[in-house]
């Protein structure tokens, strides 16, 4: 009975260190370019297209380019991102289309991660908080 209670005991134990185990951070790639503004005048306002650091990811680096026009995103494209297997070409195809959608319609970097893309999602978050800070600051 003594066994059975150790054993029961020790396999949860085991199961919450699992589950609160993190395989990983997201943060910018060492190497990568740093963010760029380029800004040209246009109409009453001032249009600028910012590109934010690469995030680095397990499946590999994100990172976003924005334009930004009178402090408004207009437009958001992810120009790095996993894309070497087939599997991380299937998953992409649908959600960076969707992530640069949201990103345009919020108008910041508090959008929801793509289901199924989580990690391409966290990725492409992180870029556009950084791209979004440049914008702020040039």
């Amino acid at each position: 009975m003594r066994r059975v209670i150790l054993g029961l005991v020790t396999t949860a134990i085991a199961l919450v260190l699992l589950l609160s185990f993190k395989t990983h951070t997201q943060s910018a790639v060492p190497g990568s370019s740093p963010a760029s503004v380029v800004g040209s005048p246009t109409g009453s306002g001032v249009t600028r297209t910012v590109t934010g650091q690469a995030f680095q990811t397990i499946y590999g680096p994100v990172q976003v380019k924005i334009t930004v026009t009178d402090g408004r995103i207009t437009a958001a494209t992810a120009v790095q991102y996993p894309q070497d297997t087939p599997r991380d070409y299937q998953i992409n195809s649908y959600a960076i289309p969707l992530l640069n959608q949201r990103a345009v319609a919020a108008g910041n970097a508090k959008i929801d991660a793509v289901s199924g893309a989580t990690y391409t999602s966290g990725g492409y978050i992180g870029s556009l908080q950084n791209a979004l800070d440049q914008a702020r600051t040039a």
